[in-house]
């Protein structure tokens, strides 16, 4: 334990009491917020299920992802999904080879107007974000 120069006891930084007034915190983090943690098991499930799903689609045109953040944020494999959903070409071109940030935006906001002209509506599970009803 560490001491202050009036002789006290001081405990370190990380057993401070928290200013919530009398509410003892846990050692576990409580259920809520293990569900809405990173690598909450729930999310992994889901990422990997529309990953295998958007995979299942895209092999038609011989594209696959992995990490669905990484491989969607150029908007080149997001728009090759939806042209083959939708079984449409984008109403708009868009940067085949999107070397600059800019250029992958542009990309992903012709994407994103497609389902907008389509009347697709977006919803959000978790950190998820899947669009794809397509009537």
């Amino acid at each position: 334990m560490m001491s202050n120069n009036y002789g006290e006891e001081q405990l370190p930084p990380q057993y401070y009491q928290s200013t919530d007034f009398g509410e003892e915190e846990d050692d576990e983090m409580p259920a809520t917020e293990k569900d809405l943690a990173e690598d909450a098991p729930w999310k992994k499930i889901q990422q990997n299920t529309f990953t295998r799903w958007c995979n299942e689609h895209l092999k038609c045109v011989n594209k696959t992802i992995t990490d669905l953040q990484r491989d969607f944020s150029d908007g080149l494999k997001l728009i090759s999904l939806l042209e083959v959903l939708s079984q449409k070409k984008m109403y708009r071109k868009h940067h085949t080879r999107p070397n600059f940030r800019q250029m992958k935006l542009e990309n992903v906001s012709v994407a994103l107007e497609f389902l907008d002209r389509e009347h697709i509506k977006l919803v959000s599970i978790g950190e998820l974000l899947l669009g794809f009803n397509l009537n």
